[in-house]
């Protein structure tokens, strides 16, 4: 396999690249077989192979290992297909806003959150986006750092409201909204509710309920076990739902951590009890998360000017 010109260019590389072997190579990764993915694109065997060397001399780097007849993915093509399905995404998200016009509509946004920033920031940006666009369709997705991360990669979300959990893998816009508590939660009937100072060996005599791994808030709390020469309870039930979260500890001996603004609102409304019992360790701020690469919509301008106002300046609106 050839190397790259040291003379090539990010545009001469744009250049020799087509879309149809973009489609390619993520048919490739998705049917492991030349043959399978040729058939489905419509391909024959000998212009998919012709293609599929066309690229790599492109970019001098060959992309697969063949393993018996099938064909898997070596470290570059990883890379590689990591960065395609990103292109692919863009162009979804493309046509689906090109579709929107066509029909006369005002488009439609799509934004992820954690739970913490749905109570205030979140609730109080849409309200105000709407206002700005009756019309426009809203899509919101609620879920871990980690996972919202992906989506945004993907091009699945233009908008994330969350925290820069490791490394994307591309690149992106942070601009930080709130620090973030977090609270220890029971059901009021628990026994811990009952107790004025609960210390960390107390929490260890009941079940409980943590977001997945690798999510900001896991990993936090796995530190705090740590700090305490601790190893996590058996039997963890694990949700990046607060719903899910908040309707088990109700009826149960179950013991959870919330984000403490969630806790505080739920504890007001009699819904839960907060222990008392206080972290050491802080989650990092949060904030709205864009691609670098990806040109913002109008509509997701004018939210992230609404997501990092002033609360009062919101409320004023």
């Amino acid at each position: 396999m050839g190397s790259i010109d040291k003379q090539d260019t990010t545009p001469q590389l744009l250049n020799r690249l087509r879309m149809r072997q973009i489609a390619l190579i993520l048919a490739i990764e998705d049917r492991r077989t030349l043959r399978a993915a040729a058939g489905q694109l419509g391909l024959t065997q000998p212009a998919a192979t012709k293609m599929l060397h066309e690229l790599e001399s492109a970019l001098g780097q060959s992309l697969f290992d063949r393993v018996g007849r099938g064909l898997q993915l070596n470290p570059a093509g990883e890379r590689v297909t990591g960065y395609f399905r990103s292109i692919r995404g863009s162009m979804e998200a493309l046509n689906r806003e090109l579709g929107e016009l066509r029909l006369g509509s005002a488009g439609k946004f799509s934004v992820g959150s954690i739970m913490a920033a749905s109570p205030g920031h979140l609730t109080e940006a849409l309200l105000g986006l709407k206002a700005l666009f009756p019309l426009l369709s809203v899509q919101i997705a609620v879920d871990t750092s980690d996972r919202l991360l992906a989506q945004l990669g993907e091009g699945v979300l233009e908008v994330v409201i969350g925290r820069l959990a490791g490394q994307p893998g591309f690149d992106c816009v942070f601009r930080a909204i709130e620090d973030e508590g977090l609270a220890v939660v029971v059901g009021n009937d628990h026994p811990l509710a009952r107790k004025r100072k609960v210390a960390f060996e107390m929490l260890l005599d009941y079940p409980w309920i943590l977001q997945p791994a690798g999510s900001p808030m896991r990993d936090l709390i796995e530190h705090e076990f740590r700090d305490h020469h601790a190893t996590l309870p058996k039997g963890l039930i694990e949700t990046g739902s607060i719903l899910t979260t908040i309707n088990l500890i109700r009826r149960s001996q179950m013991i959870a951590v919330v984000p403490e603004a969630m806790a505080r609102r739920d504890a007001e409304h009699g819904l839960l009890h907060i222990v008392h019992y206080r972290i050491r360790q802080k989650l990092e701020a949060y904030g709205s998360l864009v691609r670098k690469d990806r040109p913002l919509t109008k509509p997701a301008e004018h939210f992230l000017e609404l997501v990092h106002a002033r609360p009062k300046a919101l409320r004023a609106e």
